[in-house]
């Protein structure tokens, strides 16, 4: 069915109604509002209620409900919709009301041609907030196009810190030496093991919702919009990156494995499945910071957006949910900046412009496993001067020296998350 001006006054009624009566807890929104941003993260990762947020926040500075425009373009009512089709949801805007709209567009990416529209937005003064589940949004290409016309701002599942604010509790200063402590580590046996999606919170039945969601990720994000034809190979790569989480692994690897398990597949295959879950915000890619370029770019370590994800794989890991969980903190604090280092020793995680290694170790109560993890940051410390190193843990507190007089900070993964 062709997109009418009736389906489109409908959709913005029904968008003013759920703005106006939305519950939702309350985020933190880290960029300053400018009047135009692009904001881009996995699929139910809480992207839709920024928006929301964004709304409620003008309509406290003053704006009225009827000055805002929302569409969600993942509405089955506007499955044949094209680029030509944007005019008309401004005509029908500007038909119901005197406003100039301010615009919140919903997983935009759905139409094809987006980026022109949201330029001559932008071109002509409007204010627009973007959303959409695909990492492609931000690349050099749409930048280029949108002329730096937009804020770009990553939407990830809920931190650990977000996490305890939507479950109602508040940490004031010197919490971690109350009784409120206990408390705060069990409720991290939840998010470690099921993750931060905010939805999840609602449901009981936690493993089915993840899967219904990376289900929906799978085949409407990656199957359907990139014509995958081998489904099956598909899987199997994601679950040969999920058993390989902390490891390096090559395109070749993964071909030999997908090939071990029975099913047919090219390294050319392989590189355009893993680049469509990246670009679905599914997973993240780090490099090795000690790598030549050819290396680094066929020689990645593959985390996956939210922990819950890697439980839809592995029932009982915890070596690969820590080292996911670093991950994901880390790379909302330094994005891109963050890499691994592999050159005769490994070291997790190291962020050169800041000079900080951090090592993902389950326990160090093990001798052998101790002396590893701190010969490894003593070697990159040989050759980095690095300011900050941490060895993050289940439940291990405590300072450890170098033999060079430094010292390393080992640190549980609870209260290391809310720092």
């Amino acid at each position: 069915m062709a997109v009418t001006k009736g389906i489109v006054a409908t959709l913005i009624k029904e968008g003013q109604e759920l703005i106006d009566t939305v519950e939702f807890f309350d985020r933190k929104f880290d960029s300053e509002l400018t009047g135009r941003h692009v904001l881009v993260g996995i699929r139910q990762a809480g992207k839709s209620y920024m928006l929301y947020k964004i709304a409620k926040q003008l309509i406290s500075e003053g704006h009225c409900l009827e000055e805002f425009l929302y569409i969600d373009f993942d509405d089955e009512r506007l499955l044949e919709m094209t680029v030509s089709d944007f005019d008309l949801i401004l005509q029908t805007y500007m038909g119901m009301y005197p406003h100039k709209p301010i615009l919140l567009l919903d997983e935009i990416q759905n139409i094809s041609g987006w980026e022109h529209f949201a330029r001559r937005l932008a071109n002509q003064k409007y204010s627009v907030y973007i959303t959409g589940s695909n990492a492609k949004m931000l690349s050099r290409d749409i930048h280029t196009t949108l002329g730096g016309r937009y804020v770009n701002d990553n939407v990830f599942p809920y931190s650990f810190s977000e996490f305890l604010g939507a479950k109602g509790i508040h940490l004031e200063k010197g919490w971690e030496y109350g009784s409120l402590r206990y408390k705060v580590e069990q409720m991290f046996s939840d998010y470690f093991r099921w993750g931060g999606f905010p939805e999840l919170l609602l449901f009981q039945n936690k493993r089915r919702w993840l899967n219904d969601i990376y289900e929906k990720i799978l085949l409407g994000d990656i199957v359907l919009r990139n014509k995958i034809k081998n489904e099956t190979a598909l899987r199997l790569c994601m679950k040969r990156i999920a058993e390989s989480i902390g490891k390096p692994i090559s395109y070749n690897r993964l071909a030999n494995l997908i090939k071990s398990a029975g099913t047919n597949t090219t390294v050319v295959s392989l590189m355009q499945y893993v680049s469509h879950a990246l670009d679905s915000c599914m997973v993240i890619a780090l490099d090795n910071y000690a790598s030549k370029f050819v290396e680094r770019e066929s020689i990645k370590k593959y985390y996956f957006a939210d922990n819950g994800l890697v439980s839809v794989f592995m029932s009982d890991s915890d070596a690969a949910l820590l080292e996911n969980l670093c991950a994901l903190q880390l790379y909302r604090r330094y994005g891109s900046a963050l890499t691994y280092y592999n050159k005769n020793v490994e070291v997790d995680f190291y962020v050169e412009s800041e000079k900080i290694a951090v090592q993902a170790c389950v326990s160090l109560s093990d001798e052998e496993t101790l002396d590893r993890e701190l010969k490894a940051l003593e070697s990159l410390d040989s050759v980095e001067n690095l300011s900050v190193m941490q060895i993050i843990t289940i439940d291990t507190q405590n300072e450890l020296r170098l033999k060079n007089g430094k010292m390393v900070e080992a640190v549980p993964v609870w209260k290391w998350l809310l720092y």
